[in-house]
């Protein structure tokens, strides 16, 4: 654990560090969602794609390794059995990973952006 990992992140710091490691390890699509005065649940929201199960599997197995090894964060993880959409949540950054058709299907992002951002996406 780094000496970082000794103070808690702000939030914009855990997203910086994912939005990295999700860059780094070739996720495709990556879209992030501001939540505050939105929600509860978290500050941001991270949607990504991996092109296959296994890629999802990695993306997010290294993700959450990342963030326990460099800032003592423990993320809980769900979905990543199936491989077709994971679900992390970091408690101030929820991350989903799905693969493309999954993700397409659910258009999970579309719930959280504005009407503009919306319709610019799809």
């Amino acid at each position: 654990m780094s000496a970082a990992a000794t103070q808690k992140l702000t939030s914009e710091e855990l997203l910086a560090d994912i939005l990295t490691s999700l860059d780094d390890d070739k996720a495709d699509d990556i879209v992030q969602i501001d939540l505050r005065g939105k929600s509860e649940i978290a500050d941001y929201m991270v949607v990504a794609t991996g092109r296959s199960t296994r890629q999802v599997v990695s993306i997010s197995e290294k993700l959450t390794e990342r963030l326990k090894l460099e800032h003592g964060v423990q993320s809980k993880v769900e979905g990543k059995d199936g491989g077709d959409w994971v679900l992390i949540d970091t408690g101030d950054v929820i991350v989903h990973v799905f693969r493309p058709e999954v993700r397409e299907f659910y258009q999970l992002e579309k719930m959280w952006l504005s009407p503009e951002q919306a319709a610019a996406r799809y």
